[in-house]
């Protein structure tokens, strides 16, 4: 997966999340908190003899790199994971990605309860994805910034699970924000990852 070490410019406006992610929350998230992930990846990255092409490759080489490697890597993929409602965002239409969820976990509902538990036993800050590899799907969370590893598998979907997403709007509930991201989750961009990751154009 190659990177441009560059804050991604998002596909929506800040509010157009709204009321499942606030304005307020996306503004600081993408804007602060993504952008001090970058500053200092580059920092780690000048001092390397020679810059990754493919920063999944080199996050996990040190661990400044993994942090902040990993915070851009996990917050570019979760941008793009993200769709207004009123443009179709939370809605999984039929198609391959849908067939496969249900042959897997029965329906979609089943898929996201699996996930949440796994995001409830999550301590502390991290992520909790949804990944694919030769076996399938798979349900793993992360801690801190750390990314998934490529002999885990590929991230078709990343949730983040730091306070710095949620917090001023759901407080302490960090469960009421992982019940609410379903609603402006990308399913198109997802299944686009799940296509290439099986060899379908």
């Amino acid at each position: 997966m190659k990177l441009p070490f560059a804050l991604p410019k998002l596909e929506y406006d800040y509010n157009e999340l709204e009321p499942w992610i606030s304005e307020e929350i996306m503004e600081l998230h993408h804007k602060k908190h993504h952008t001090t992930y970058l500053d200092n990846l580059l920092r780690e990255v000048k001092k390397l003899k020679e810059s990754p092409e493919n920063l999944i490759e080199w996050v996990h080489s040190s661990p400044a790199l993994a942090f902040n490697g990993g915070g851009h890597l996990n917050h570019t993929l979760f941008w793009a994971s993200l769709l207004p409602s009123h443009r179709g965002g939370g809605l999984l239409r039929r198609g391959p990605l849908q067939e496969a969820i249900f042959d897997t976990f029965g329906s979609l509902e089943q898929l996201i309860d699996k996930m949440k538990v796994q995001a409830a036993n999550l301590q502390g800050s991290g992520w909790c994805w949804l990944g694919q590899n030769e076996n399938g799907f798979f349900i793993t969370t992360t801690p801190n910034q750390t990314a998934l590893s490529l002999h885990q598998g590929i991230p078709l979907l990343g949730i983040d699970l730091w306070e710095h997403a949620y917090y001023l709007q759901y407080k302490n509930m960090k469960m009421k924000y992982f019940e609410a991201i379903w609603n402006v989750i990308n399913w198109e961009e997802i299944e686009k990852r799940f296509l290439t990751q099986k060899g379908v154009s």
